[in-house]
């Protein structure tokens, strides 16, 4: 079992509605594990409970070695963490924010943020509040790995994206990941970047992991073209109770 992620038994309820339902997930470090699920499904929530900003109603979380309910902060100083939707302060530029992060990241790594910030071509003279998604989504991106996090949990990084800045994007995460053996955990419901940066896969429906394990696992001998039509007919033979884990 790992202690850079692990969920056991994890329950949440919003408004007597549950959302979450006695879920276990352990990540495999070194691995990105791509969390899928229908809009809805909870995949948010899950990461908001391992970032202590939410509270689970039961069950343990354990991130990058700590507890999120007992030290949020620890575990965010740890955590890489990109949200669906940027939530900068719009009227900071990119090295205002990155000096602003700096100050709370005892491992920030100040030559990888300026490396990160050429490799992904984010403006440094606009406001993020100017920046188009796609600008703005990588420069989430540098806030998040220029402290060299254990773990790197991403949220929906590519929703409302256009198919050619959502490539460009999708590029520079590739390229980050395959430069350091750091645990990722990324959740969306594209089934076409699950594809390209998947180790591992864990389908959420109905508040649990219906189906998890490698691509090879979850898939069997496909050809790469064929795997996102392969992941839709598994997420639909789940949310139908065809597949367990």
């Amino acid at each position: 079992m790992s202690d850079v992620f692990r969920a056991d038994r994890v329950c949440k309820s919003f408004g007597g509605k549950q959302v979450l339902r006695d879920l276990s997930l352990d990540l495999v470090p070194g691995e990105c594990t791509v969390l899928l699920g229908r809009n809805g499904a909870g995949k948010s929530t899950l990461l908001r409970l391992a970032l202590g900003v939410l509270r689970p109603d039961s069950g343990s979380l354990l991130v990058a070695g700590a507890d999120p309910r007992r030290d949020p902060n620890g575990v965010r100083r740890r955590t890489g963490y990109v949200p669906d939707t940027p939530d900068a302060l719009g009227w900071m530029k990119l090295p205002e924010l990155l000096r602003f992060a700096q100050a709370h990241y005892p491992t920030w790594n100040e030559s990888l943020a300026a490396a990160l910030t050429e490799q992904f071509d984010v403006p440094k003279g606009t406001r993020l509040g100017k920046m188009s998604r796609g600008e703005s989504m990588k420069a989430m991106m540098v806030l998040a790995l220029a402290p060299e996090p254990q773990a790197l949990l991403l949220d929906e990084p590519f929703a409302g994206l256009d198919p050619v800045v959502r490539d460009d994007v999708l590029r520079a995460v590739i390229g980050a990941l395959h430069e350091d053996e750091r645990t990722v955990l990324c959740a969306t419901h594209e089934l076409e970047v699950a594809a390209r940066v998947a180790d591992r896969v864990a389908i959420l429906e109905g508040g649990r992991i219906a189906a998890q394990g490698t691509l090879a696992e979850i898939l069997g001998d496909e050809d790469p073209v064929a795997l996102p039509q392969k992941l839709r007919e598994t997420m639909v033979a789940c949310a139908e109770g065809e597949a367990s884990c």
